[in-house]
């Protein structure tokens, strides 16, 4: 058996995190345009293979997750990046609307092997003070690896369209080679033969955290809005590259403008977000209950009118325009959800109900996206992406009624 020296864990961490964030952004950059312009999907299909990703990542999340938990979080990470690297070359091999519902579930299956792992594994190797300076070097690293990876994806489409989806398979295989060579695991103490009865502790704890969630009224209206913004968010994701296409139309710009036009949009919506991130940052107080809530109640009300104005717009500078603040605003609500979560949750169930919120948004999608994508094939593109605005109008009521109640005594986070 080959043996090799193992990196320290933390280079390997950024290395992980950088380069699948640059993979992703690589294969998803082009893959809307794949599906419309190469495998000709109609619109109940393109939100079919989201349902599909979603259903398959739901469904496995806990019986992966005994891997990561029992047997080693090294094995449950390199089994993800395999499946997810299998996924999505079998997403770029073949054009079908079959082969591509098949990639979703490969690909969904290694997502769940993923999620959770890595962020346990950089845990242990590198201890809980570390971790946080870990995750946010991580995110960086993200963050440029997901821009380098848009302006791959339009050389490589440049080329051919398929390309940046086969590369992208290619080399996160080539990534779990490497994950497999070079990736320690020190800190991980494995579960005890005779203890892993690892379904009913989780079926212990999942039962602990519903009876938590039943006596709070707050927490229920969390998980509400999580599976609300799920289902609304499914139709514009899955839908929102079919409308520029064939309804709106794109600004000529040679013979790729397409790819271009998705990748100015992609990297647009990325600096937009990152400096409202910034702003939210410096101007609201994340410790006041109320004002929290207050912000996601109005970024709520907000995406119906921009998700509303790309449904209707009529030219590309509008559709842009609605596209990028939509990005903006769901990439803020995301951080601020997760403080007003931590805002309404004593710590031993923080865990627990994060993980209910996960599967809230899930469920959301699964039961929300083809309703979405039956209306869009008979009806219209703009009226499935126009219902999907107007999913969001309960999470209005909902945050409205959150707003008169004070928050839990005792559970309000401070800087």
């Amino acid at each position: 058996m080959l043996r090799t020296k193992k990196l320290p864990a933390y280079r390997i961490y950024l290395i992980f995190s950088g380069s699948m964030a640059l993979l992703f952004a690589m294969l998803s950059t082009v893959s809307g345009v794949y599906q419309v312009k190469v495998a000709h999907l109609n619109p109940l299909q393109l939100v079919l293979v989201g349902t599909s990703l979603e259903a398959s990542a739901f469904l496995f999340e806990v019986p992966t997750g005994v891997v990561a938990d029992v047997y080693s979080r090294r094995l449950s990470i390199i089994i993800g990046v395999v499946c997810t690297g299998g996924g999505f070359l079998f997403w770029g091999a073949f054009r079908y609307f079959w082969t591509i519902i098949v990639a979703q579930v490969i690909w969904g299956i290694g997502y769940t092997f993923i999620s959770g792992a890595s962020e346990a594994w950089i845990a242990d190797e590198v201890g809980e003070e570390r971790s946080g300076a870990a995750f946010l070097r991580g995110a960086q690293a993200g963050q440029l690896g997901a821009l380098a990876g848009i302006v791959l994806s339009v050389v490589f489409a440049s080329v051919n369209l398929h390309l940046p989806l086969l590369l992208s398979g290619g080399l996160v295989l080539l990534l779990a080679l490497f994950l497999t060579l070079f990736m320690p695991e020190n800190g991980f103490v494995p579960v005890p033969a005779g203890d892993r009865n690892t379904w009913q502790r989780m079926g212990h704890t999942l039962g602990n955290g519903l009876r938590q969630v039943r006596g709070r009224p707050v927490l229920i209206t969390i998980l509400a809005i999580a599976a609300i913004y799920g289902a609304a968010s499914e139709g514009y994701d899955r839908l929102n590259v079919a409308l520029l296409l064939n309804n709106i139309g794109l600004p000529s710009l040679g013979r790729f403008d397409p790819v271009i036009w998705f990748a100015v949009i992609s990297v647009g919506g990325l600096l937009f977000s990152l400096v409202a991130a910034e702003a939210v940052r410096r101007k609201v107080n994340i410790a006041d209950h109320f004002a929290v809530a207050g912000l996601l109640s109005a970024i709520n009300a907000a995406l119906i009118a921009t998700v509303l104005l790309f449904a209707l717009a009529g030219n590309f500078a509008v559709a842009v325009g609605a596209m990028w603040a939509t990005q903006l605003l769901r990439r803020t609500n995301g951080p601020l959800q997760t403080i007003w979560i931590n805002q309404n949750l004593e710590p031993s169930v923080r865990a627990t109900v994060f993980s209910l919120a996960g599967q809230a948004d899930a469920l959301g999608q699964i039961c929300g996206g083809p309703l979405l994508g039956l209306i869009a094939a008979a009806v219209s593109v703009r009226a499935g992406i126009g219902v999907a605005a107007l999913f969001l109008a309960p999470a209005l009521v909902l945050y409205a009624r959150t707003l008169r109640r004070p928050p839990i005594a005792g559970c309000i986070i401070t800087e």
